[in-house]
């Protein structure tokens, strides 16, 4: 093995086969960070910082993480201390079950992910398009979040946390959904920063100074 092999990657993308990898790895360049995407376990415990996103169904992805041994070093990388960002389904998947194919997830978080239901026959399923996000805690996350402020959505499930303490924003959808979630070094958006502009692309350069305290 080489020396090189063993230097930490600053960022680590997971790629456990659920898309939108290249669209997060170039907005980490437009912030002026280099990020190597991987399905290695390996980098992912080292790296300095990890992205964890995701498009796709919950059944699917959670195979995929267990079949490679990614869901481990996850949780090892966030108990280490490693400040960790999760993105849309890696939101999702990081509460303890999911509605969508009935699926355990990784219990990062206490809570269950549920399908959207709605009076409102007008409003479609799945949520997609800009919406405003309104910051309901402090986090250097959301810093600069300003009234109006839209990010990019695209989801038919949405996170409930059982702990509100965990909630950090939320957008309106004909009621009230979580939309960023924390826990000490992990954070995660339903939304997408790396599709929603200028106020993405200063959640993710905030991401790469982050130290992991909240």
């Amino acid at each position: 093995m080489s020396w090189s092999s063993l230097v930490p990657d600053a960022i680590v993308i997971v790629d456990y086969d659920a898309g939108n990898l290249k669209s997060v790895q170039r907005a980490c360049a437009e912030v002026g960070v280099t990020a190597a995407i991987s399905n290695d376990p390996d980098r992912v415990r080292r790296a300095e910082r990890v992205i964890f996103p995701g498009v796709g169904a919950a059944g699917s992805a959670m195979r995929s993480l267990i079949k490679t041994g990614l869901d481990a070093a996850l949780k090892e990388a966030i108990l280490a201390g490693t400040p960790v960002l999760g993105i849309c389904l890696g939101l999702q998947i990081s509460l303890d079950h999911s509605e969508e194919n009935d699926t355990s997830t990784l219990g990062l978080i206490a809570g269950r992910v549920r399908r959207f239901q709605f009076d409102d026959p007008e409003l479609k399923i799945p949520h997609m398009g800009w919406n405003e996000v309104r910051p309901v805690a402090a986090h250097p996350l959301l810093a600069g979040i300003e009234p109006g402020d839209e990010f990019y959505f695209v989801h038919g499930y949405y996170p409930a946390p059982i702990e509100q303490h965990h909630v950090y924003a939320v957008t309106d959808y004909e009621h009230d959904f979580a939309c960023a979630l924390g826990k000490d070094n992990y954070f995660a958006t339903q939304f997408h920063p790396e599709k929603s502009g200028r106020v993405g692309l200063r959640l993710m350069e905030q991401f790469t100074c982050w130290n992991g305290s909240c």
